[in-house]
């Protein structure tokens, strides 16, 4: 129900872990773009609304391309760092890549930390001039954590999803209810 094709969810994970990056892809939008890296990560965001994957791709969580974060011009962390990665590759700013428990965003010199963008939330970064991977234990708000995956995987579900989703629960709940009471009857 959540992942019609589940090799979505695999390929994600694995994209995660391995940051496609793609410069070449991106140089034909770069001709109106600044070259500060603050500026460039503001004209990012500003053309790439932010939306979760539920509205852009129809499942749950998703790790999209660069190729389809430029055709649908809209989506998450995932695809504004994507997008914001690729520019600063282009144009040859040092960058590195940071992944916490409830964000993906792409680090910078000059780049202000906030509460969900630090060095103590991050559990996993990767350097793409050196290729240095760096794991830690994210020291994250456990509330703030909880609701960013409240309003990810359930608020943005679409209500079609939600009844499906909840009448499968409960079928299966009353399947095993009259499978324990025929056990218990032999």
């Amino acid at each position: 129900m959540l992942y019609p094709n589940p090799l979505n969810l695999v390929i994600s994970i694995h994209r995660v872990f391995n940051f496609d990056v793609d410069s070449s892809a991106i140089e034909a939008n770069l001709e109106d773009f600044p070259s500060d890296p603050i500026a460039i990560e503001r004209a990012v965001l500003e053309r790439i609304p932010y939306r979760y994957d539920w509205e852009v791709y129809d499942m749950p969580w998703y790790f999209p391309t660069l190729e389809e974060i430029l055709e649908k011009k809209e989506g998450d962390c995932k695809a504004r760092a994507l997008v914001l990665a690729s520019i600063l590759e282009a144009e040859n700013i040092p960058y590195r890549v940071n992944v916490s428990p409830i964000h993906i965003w792409v680090e910078y010199e000059g780049k202000e930390e906030t509460s969900i963008e630090n060095t103590r939330v991050k559990f996993y970064q990767e350097d793409p001039e050196s290729g240095k991977k760096l794991f830690q234990i994210p020291e994250i708000n456990l509330r703030e954590m909880m609701n960013s995956i409240w309003q990810g995987l359930w608020v943005s579900m679409p209500a079609v999803r939600k009844a499906v989703l909840l009448s499968g629960l409960l079928i299966l709940v009353g399947l095993r209810v009259v499978l324990f009471k025929n056990r218990a009857t032999i």
